[in-house]
């Protein structure tokens, strides 16, 4: 008789059970403090901003949440944006709280899981040790869109196979309910979500019976199972093609090329999922100051290699359906954790990026705790676990070869993380954004500020496009009383610009300089051409002109076949026109009105004036 065939669970505690109980909530609490000196000094990022500037300007509606980005659909995720944006924007307590609780709910779940599948026996605590300590969730944990996705799943997966096993076991509807429940929030954070069934599945086939008629007794399961998927398939593949990207793109998922499916395939498993599941990646290569991803040394990715076949080998010998479990890691990761990468952004940053990014494999953290304890502790109430019992010497090694074992994968996992945390993580861009704001508090109202992109360790516009300005990215949560533009235009008293580090300077035009004179160029309707110190090439260029007029006036401006015209106030100024051309003369005339007299005339790019002083800050709202 199979576990799933047999009577309903043993309800009598075994010898101990309290003490392994107690030891694992220990060892939760030990994690939750150790990971929070990471998450207390991670700050948003990147998809962060846009998550929130999205939720700001958006309401709470079907359109909004069921947004697919990149073919990720979480309306949970952008539900909680929507939120933050609202309740503080970029409040720092909030999102660090949010992380903290979902990693302890997410190790809690998995020590709940081990406890139905294994019994409260003390094997259980080195699964349970190894998810709490491996580097492989570490990344996500200091990017909170990432957060929104990966953690929410950690939490759902072993609530749900918990149920299923329950419900194999008893039959009780609300098991059912409880596994369904449990996959449709994580459905509603990641679509990886969706193999939840599958592993459910293939736990019970692998583990809880053994005989087709075993399976079809649990048919309220599968069909419940693949209702959920065929209702979030709906939902996800009508969202994927009708959703617009920030890019105006649509999105037209493909395959890449063979070659460069298995370079990922090979480069994601063998540089980021086995070292990592070892301890490692021991080195990291940086990106930004505020994220790394896995740069394990080559000669520990062959050992690392070589350790996982051993364990492999040894469960293999020794523990029945031990064979099965493998696979199910094997396979959760090739559909998980390749494919969906292969069909998004892998032709634009390529393998060999992708390929060392342990953000996607969080979530497979709780899943090789899992293989772990199904390919080397007995279930709960299982009979003739183990191939060919070993003698009592072998067997005596065997109970104790975990030990040095975990000793090396926990400090291997304390350096790596380490390691991970010693760079300033989200420093640079928290002084970046709270600089800009502190300026933008003491600015005059009515002041003309260049709305230029912010740097890309803050937000990539080659990503995010609009959403990487200045007015969007500073917007959250005040509006702010000056002026934004995107290029200059007319007389303009005093513009201003973002310096790297987030001061507001004065505008300054890089690039060619024609002097003043003298005294000024009188300019009427009649063109008057003005030599440029050497040939600009094509493109669009913002000038900058000086006057000293007598009366307003529009000018009008030629570069080449290139036409635009601007304003001139009265008296001593400056005006700004953007002009698309090329040449070697910028030709002036009036268009009608009184004349114009001009004097130093500037054409490039503009730039904010390091020599100029910036903006003093000051605390915002102070």
């Amino acid at each position: 008789m199979t576990t799933a065939e047999a009577a309903p669970e043993v309800t009598h505690r075994p010898r101990g059970a309290d003490a392994v109980l107690a030891a694992g909530l220990a060892m939760v609490v030990a994690q939750l403090v150790w990971k929070f000196e990471l998450v207390r000094r991670t700050y948003f990022r990147q998809d962060d901003f846009h998550y929130l500037i999205r939720g700001r300007e958006s309401g709470f509606t079907w359109d909004y949440l069921m947004w697919v980005d990149v073919g990720h659909l979480l309306p949970g995720g952008f539900g909680i944006s929507w939120a933050m944006a609202r309740l503080g924007g970029y409040d720092e307590v909030l999102a660090h709280t949010m992380t903290m609780a979902l990693q302890a709910g997410a190790s809690l779940a998995l020590l709940r899981l081990l406890v139905v599948l294994f019994g409260a026996r003390p094997a259980i605590l080195v699964p349970l040790g190894f998810y709490l300590l491996t580097p492989m969730t570490v990344p996500s944990l200091s990017w909170w869109a990432a957060v929104l996705e990966t953690l929410p799943l950690q939490l759902a997966l072993p609530m749900a196979l918990a149920s299923h096993v329950l419900y194999a076991r008893d039959g009780r509807t609300r098991h059912l309910v409880a596994a369904c429940a449990w996959a449709v929030f994580g459905l509603a954070f990641f679509v990886k979500a969706a193999f939840i069934p599958v592993l459910a599945l293939a736990v019970t086939a692998g583990w809880l019976t053994t005989s087709w008629r075993g399976l079809w007794r649990l048919w309220r399961a599968w069909a419940a199972y693949a209702a959920v998927l065929a209702a979030y398939s709906w939902i996800f593949f009508t969202g994927l093609y009708g959703s617009v990207q920030i890019n105006q793109a649509t999105q037209t998922p493909k395959l890449p090329s063979p070659e460069v499916a298995g370079e990922f395939a090979w480069l994601l498993g063998s540089r980021a999922l086995v070292p990592s599941a070892l301890g490692g990646p021991w080195a990291w290569q940086p990106v930004g100051d505020d994220y790394a991803m896995a740069a394990t040394p080559e000669p520990l990715v062959w050992a690392g290699l070589a350790v996982a076949a051993v364990a492999v080998a040894v469960s293999v010998r020794h523990r029945r359906r031990a064979w099965a479990a493998w696979p199910v890691l094997l396979g959760y990761f090739l559909a998980a954790d390749v494919v969906p990468v292969l069909l998004g952004r892998i032709e634009v940053l390529g393998p060999g990026v992708l390929g060392h990014e342990l953000r996607y494999l969080a979530a497979t953290a709780t899943v090789v705790a899992i293989v772990i304890g199904l390919a080397f502790i007995p279930l709960s109430g299982e009979g003739q676990p183990w191939l060919r019992p070993p003698g009592r010497l072998r067997w005596t090694w065997l109970r104790w070869a975990w030990v040095p074992l975990a000793a090396t994968f926990a400090a291997g996992s304390i350096w790596s993380v380490a390691a991970y945390a010693d760079r300033p993580l989200g420093a640079p861009v928290r002084a970046y954004v709270e600089t800009a704001r502190q300026a933008l508090a003491r600015v005059p109202a009515g002041t003309v500020v260049l709305d230029t992109y912010v740097p890309p360790g803050v937000a990539a516009a080659a990503f995010f496009h609009e959403y990487a300005r200045h007015s969007k990215l500073l917007g959250v949560p005040d509006p702010w009383p000056m002026t934004w533009t995107t290029s200059l235009s007319g007389p303009l008293r005093n513009p201003m610009a973002f310096d790297p580090h987030g001061r507001l300077r004065p505008v300054a035009v890089k690039g060619l300089t024609i002097p003043q004179g003298p005294a000024c160029v009188p300019v009427g309707t009649r063109e008057v051409r003005f030599r440029l110190p050497a040939r600009l090439p094509g493109g669009e260029y913002t000038a900058q002109i000086s006057y000293l007029n007598a009366a307003e006036t529009t000018l009008s401006v030629r570069l080449g076949l290139g036409v635009a015209q601007t304003a001139a106030g009265k008296d001593l100024g400056r005006t700004f026109v953007r002009i698309a051309g090329e040449g070697a003369e910028l030709a002036l005339r009036t268009t009608g009105g009184p004349g114009a007299c001009v004097g130093e005339i500037r054409i490039g790019t503009p730039i904010p004036d390091e020599k100029a002083t910036a903006i003093p800050p000051r605390p915002v709202g102070g």
